[in-house]
């Protein structure tokens, strides 16, 4: 058994030149002496087979210490656990609170017994069992790693937790975490003085072991002492310097960028704020490190000229020529000020809009977790019956009465505007939508080369479908805001909207019941295009990978889901709908509202749909045009859509434009995927530091289910399972094929795709639970999902 050592820090020193790392005490009693910007507890070790051989001695060691009356924790201290290649942490026991020997003995064989349950042909008489003084009270306790996890770059990640649980951020347990970021090769930026102090014991013990890549346990007690529980090295290599200064270089540009964003000659608004969910949400659309193909095709279709044209065609602000998203070295971002401007009724004069968009972005700034809610909770862009208490409530005595009249009344000219089904924007887009149906025939009938098809397919999707699914998007959102003032109001009930909600007539249901009845042959005709990653060329298709998505056995013996009855409001429903309309100045009854809200919902489904058929077709003649040019599907992911129309309008060979354009793109997207940023970016240092903001996930149906928890990617059978989605992509309607008991995504909005279909279904879901909570629900095995109470818990 050791000695041990005090709990005072030693002066700065340095670790003998044939140093090791070794078991979990070895490791900590050697750093002790040295330890100059944290603590080492007093330990005492000893092997398994000294436990066997004497315990009573082993008890009488341990107890006559000046803190071995406890409370004590009991820490397993492998031979292997702490070794990084075979990554055995977290597999053994440790046992807090422990007072007194007869619970110190059980304690004791309690760690010894998890390493026989652990397996494998090991000698444990060599393991190590390791008894510290437990740290209390705990004020703040987690898990530091000198460098991305995933990718080795130079951040200090810090998962912290301040409940006084020192296992929760190890455990998975529901305790509120918080996750720091910060670039390694600045001076710390962080105004937590404890951060700032964990910011320098990473760099002592980078020093002091020689590695760049730790994982270090940490807890500051009740007096502020930092103590190190911890340290071994993390399983990835260090990225290689010349990477890092490419790195640094990235990032300093980007900096660059946010600090001379402003002022602007187009958009209103004193500051710049980018965010990865708000307005056309790219995280949940094409993922926050998407492959360049998938990037500039989102460009192109969406973010580049069609969302602003579609505002402006509908009554909004005039931000044409502002593209809506930007890229900070391939990490897509949406221009949070452009959004907000364009979310502005044209007819509101300007100093008050301009005054308006600094207040919403105020707003953000201050509450952060708002960030995939704007138009919920921020921006007032449509009026609603409730519309004139939001508008009061939010923007209280920043904006007098007649600010907010003039506010109110402009929302309410262009709600009523396109609540006409004559609206000149609205006929626009049917006729759009019919036009683009019409072209595939002639496109496809064509008999033309696969570039010449991606590239006609492609110019028709972003002139007649995007633009016209852009539309019908805005309507469907201020269908839905109507749909929630009503149960607000008083005059639908919750059950109403989920009776209405089913009752629609969208592609999803008429998908489940079509896959009931049809032949996979037919089904597949009608629904073989769609794909779960609708911009991404590796997705592959229903009709490429059929027996992926779809139990077609299964299916037919299985019934499907109780139909809910139709929703048909009463006289009573109506009546008081009407009244509301008239006193609020809406220009449309009671069944013209009610129309508006359930066309407008499916006309945005459908939709999506229709154009999604010519976006997937595009990405299949990438496909074959990269197969003719050598390139696999892979390669064709690191492609640049500008590829295309190159080879169209010049006479360059295939093999040559399509080569440089991946391979430009790989050598890109090597350093995007590892560069690491915030949801939301609102001053240029966010970029080098920053914490997650806490997600306020959107909580699906008032249903509570337990069960276990699988990725949709990866499980097998998927009934009667929680299903883990990384976005509310369409492509992955395939899941409603099966009796799923429920599913989360890491990104969306209440009133994304996957929601609505949430509703649809009657199935519970939570849309949009962030970086941290999906991070944890990736390690679990089964969780519970009660909707009603807003919580979602891992039960194992």
């Amino acid at each position: 058994m050791t000695t041990a050592f005090p709990t005072t820090g030693g002066n700065l020193g340095v670790l003998p030149l044939t140093w090791r790392f070794g078991t979990k005490a070895e490791t900590l009693e050697s750093l002790a002496p040295v330890l100059c910007h944290g603590r080492v507890l007093p330990l005492r070790y000893f092997t398994v087979s000294r436990w066997h051989s004497a315990p009573d001695e082993v008890l009488d060691e341990l107890l006559a210490l000046p803190w071995g009356d406890g409370p004590l924790i009991v820490r397993s201290s492998t031979l292997h656990e702490d070794d990084p290649e075979s990554q055995q942490a977290g597999r053994y026991a440790s046992v807090a609170g422990v007072i007194g020997r007869r619970r110190l003995a059980d304690a004791i064989a309690e760690v010894i017994d998890s390493y026989a349950k652990a397996g494998g042909d090991d000698d444990l008489s060599r393991h190590q069992i390791l008894v510290q003084p437990l740290v209390a009270p705990v004020r703040l306790s987690g898990v530091m790693f000198t460098c991305d996890p995933n990718t080795g770059a130079p951040y200090v990640v810090i998962n912290y937790e301040e409940s006084g649980d020192s296992a929760a951020v190890t455990s998975g347990s529901d305790v509120p975490m918080r996750t720091y970021y910060g670039w390694k090769h600045r001076e710390p930026a962080t105004g937590d003085p404890r951060l700032r102090r964990l910011l320098l014991l990473a760099k002592e013990l980078e020093t002091l072991t020689g590695d760049e890549c730790l994982d270090v346990e940490f807890a500051f007690d009740g007096q502020g002492v930092l103590f190190l529980l911890q340290v071994r090295r993390l399983p990835v290599e260090a990225l290689p310097p010349g990477e890092v200064r490419a790195q640094q270089q990235l990032l300093r540009s980007s900096v660059h960028k946010v600090a001379t964003a402003v002022p602007h000659p187009t958009l209103l608004g004193r500051r710049a704020v980018y965010g990865i969910m708000p307005d056309w949400n790219p995280a949940e659309i094409i993922g926050v490190r998407p492959r360049p193909l998938a990037l500039s095709l989102y460009r192109r279709l969406v973010t580049d000229q069609v969302w602003a044209e579609q505002r402006h065609r509908y009554g909004y602000r005039d931000v044409r020529g502002c593209p809506l998203m930007i890229d900070f070295q391939g990490l897509p971002y949406i221009d949070v000020r452009a959004s907000f401007n364009s979310l502005v009724p044209k007819d509101l004069e300007e100093p008050l809009a301009d005054r308006l968009v600094d207040f919403y972005l105020d707003r953000l700034v201050a509450n952060p977790a708002l960030h995939d809610k704007v138009e919920f909770d921020i921006v007032h862009s449509c009026y609603t019956f409730t519309t004139p208490d939001q508008v009061a409530g939010r923007l209280g005595a920043a904006f007098d009465e007649d600010d907010r009249h003039r506010l109110v009344d402009a929302l309410r000219t262009l709600t009523n505007a396109l609540l006409d089904p004559d609206h000149s924007g609205r006929r626009q887009d049917r006729e759009a939508l019919e036009t683009l149906e019409q072209r595939w025939d002639t496109v496809k009938q064509a008999g033309i080369d696969p570039l010449s098809e991606a590239r006609w397919l492609l110019d028709d999707c972003a002139r007649l479908g995007t633009p016209a699914f852009a539309g019908f998007a805005r309507l469907g959102f201020i269908a839905v805001e109507l749909l929630r003032s009503l149960v607000t109001t008083g005059i639908l009930e919750p059950r109403d909207v989920d009776r209405l909600m089913a009752g629609l007539d969208t592609v999803t249901h008429r998908m489940a019941r079509d896959q009931a009845e049809l032949s996979p042959a037919e089904f597949l005709r009608l629904y073989g295009h769609l794909r779960p990653g609708t911009y991404d060329i590796r997705s592959p298709r229903y009709d490429e990978a059929a027996d992926l998505y779809f139990d077609w056995d299964h299916v037919r013996r299985t019934p499907g889901p109780a139909a809910i009855g139709p929703f048909e409001p009463t006289t009573d429903q109506l009546r008081a709908l009407d009244k509301a309309a008239a006193a609020h100045g809406l220009e449309a009854g009671a069944r013209e509202l009610l129309d508006f809200i359930t066309t407008s919902i499916a006309a945005r489904e459908n939709s999506k749909f229709v154009f999604t058929r010519h976006l997937s077709e595009v990405l299949s003649s990438i496909q074959q045009l990269g197969r003719k040019a050598g390139l696999d599907v892979d390669d064709c992911s690191y492609l640049d859509v500008k590829a295309l129309e190159e080879l169209y309008q010049g006479a360059g060979l295939a093999e040559d434009v399509l080569a440089a354009s991946a391979g430009e793109g790989r050598d890109g997207y090597r350093l995007t995927r590892q560069l690491v940023m915030p949801p939301l970016i609102t001053e240029p240092d966010d970029v080098l530091s920053f914490h997650y903001p806490p997600s306020e996930p959107n909580y699906i149906t008032h249903h509570a289910v337990t069960g276990p928890i699988e990725s949709a990617e990866q499980s097998g059978s998927l009934d009667g399972k929680i299903l883990l989605l990384p976005s509310g992509d369409p492509g992955f309607d395939w899941i409603f094929s099966h009796r799923i008991a429920g599913f989360v995504t890491k990104f969306g909005g209440a009133n994304s795709h996957m929601a609505i279909r949430a509703h649809q279904f009657d199935i519970p879901a939570v849309i949009g639970v962030g970086e941290g909570l999906y991070q944890r629900l990736e390690h679990a095995t089964v969780v519970k999902i009660d909707c009603a109470n807003r919580r979602t818990d891992v039960l194992r």
